[in-house]
């Protein structure tokens, strides 16, 4: 008979394989995931009789569908990504529905937009759908199994949809053939849209499998792959070194998609001057990583960020700006005219004036004004005292950002930008 191996959400299966681990979805599940997990592929009266533990049998990925959205958006199943995936799948329908039309056979049924699509996934929240086994061929089996989906004008108008075609044996198994067309991702980040799934376990389950001989535990490993990180390049090693921890800490969901240059032996292409050269050398050279180029919001992030922009960056890479807050607009600063609060967007804001600016023992921050820029007709500006600021975020743990000891909302919009910018890589 062999073993299956499947990707289930609360028990609704939505990728299979059989004597062979199939697709890798490792990068779902993170180190912490690897549990143990009662499978239906062990016989777990055997073990009693015998008085063993089934151990490493049970062993299993699993990870809350709440938690597992952040790394499939990751992974580019955006809700938005979903919508094109199922529009495509509806043209590759209807045009094959033309070609059976044109041997004689007509179809008046028209398919469900995505927001119909939508929200009938959100409709059925997967616990409510029974799962009762039901056996047997005869038209009552059939309508037992398909239960609350038996009103075929409905399901007519899902994509692909052939009752023939459908193997089910529960009500909540048909119901994942009828929204199977999906790539499995995409029936996750659609089932997430309602939150009565949101606490269900996503559950990977190898133990099975790996003990029947059919894979090597080495085949199932958690964490991003490689060709799935996203390669950040910045001003300057002190950007690096902050963003690392801050991901580590503050999103510790998604830290491992990202990855900075080794700055250990000092930056490469220190200054946003040399980073727009790196950029232009990458972009030559045609190269296949998905990188994010990240600019500080200040007077010279802003010219070497405008001249990436005059470029035709490649759909693997994006160039993006610190972002503009709300709070930098009265800052206070300093220079030859003066102590006076001004805007900082655009001028002065370096990575280090999203950390925590409430010191003890040091005064109020400030900007000091630097050089003129004159072919952005502004001045550039640098924070005060930024390596004691960037030596204190750094000592920061989880527990003291639980704690509230540490102020992190301008360093979240910031992760919530990198994060946003690799959704748009293709």
């Amino acid at each position: 008979m062999g073993t299956e191996i499947s990707l289930d959400v609360g028990g609704l299966t939505i990728d299979w394989c059989k004597n062979s681990r199939g697709t890798d979805h490792g990068a779902l599940f993170q180190d912490k995931d690897l549990k143990h997990h009662l499978s239906d592929q062990i016989n777990y009266e055997y073990f009693e009789e015998n008085n063993e533990d089934p151990g490493l049998m049970e062993r299993a990925f699993v990870r809350r569908l709440k938690e597992t959205i952040p790394r499939i958006e990751m992974l580019g199943f955006t809700i938005d990504a979903v919508q094109r995936e199922y529009e495509a799948s509806v043209e590759a329908w209807i045009e094959e529905r033309e070609s059976i039309e044109e041997e004689g056979t007509q179809s008046s049924n028209k398919p469900m937009s995505f927001e119909q699509f939508r929200r009938f996934v959100m409709e059925h929240p997967v616990a409510s759908i029974d799962d009762t086994f039901v056996s047997g061929l005869d038209e009552a089996s059939t309508r037992r199994i398909q239960g609350r989906f038996n009103d075929e004008t409905l399901t007519n108008q899902l994509p692909h949809y052939y009752a023939y075609d459908i193997h089910a044996y529960s009500e909540r198994s048909y119901f994942g053939g009828l929204i199977g067309f999906l790539h499995p991702y995409s029936i996750l980040q659609l089932l997430a849209q309602n939150d009565q799934n949101l606490e269900l376990d996503v559950v990977w389950q190898f133990g099975p499998l790996v003990d029947a001989g059919w894979a090597s535990e080495s085949e199932f490993v958690s964490g991003a792959r490689r060709t799935q990180k996203i390669l950040v390049a910045t001003e300057g090693s002190s950007d690096a070194h902050i963003l690392k921890h801050a991901f580590t800490i503050l999103r510790p969901d998604v830290a491992d998609f990202f990855q900075f240059i080794d700055m250990s032996g000092g930056h490469p292409f220190p200054g946003a001057g040399n980073l727009v050269k790196f950029a232009k050398g990458l972009i030559k050279i045609d190269v296949q990583n998905s990188l994010i180029f990240l600019f500080d919001n200040d007077a010279e992030g802003v010219y070497a960020f405008q001249q990436l922009e005059r470029l035709d960056m490649p759909s693997n890479m994006r160039a993006i700006m610190l972002p503009c807050l709300k709070e930098f607009e009265a800052f206070y600063t300093r220079g030859p005219e003066g102590d006076f609060t001004a805007n900082i967007n655009g001028r002065a804001a370096a990575i280090e004036c999203y950390l925590d600016l409430n010191l003890e023992g040091y005064p109020p921050a400030s900007v000091l004004w630097t050089n003129y820029k004159k072919d952005l007709g502004i001045y550039h500006g640098s924070l005060e005292y930024k390596e004691t600021y960037t030596k204190e975020f750094l000592k920061q743990t989880s527990d003291t950002i639980s704690m509230n000891k540490y102020r992190v909302d301008k360093l979240m919009i910031v992760l919530s930008s990198l994060i946003d910018a690799s959704h748009e890589i293709v």
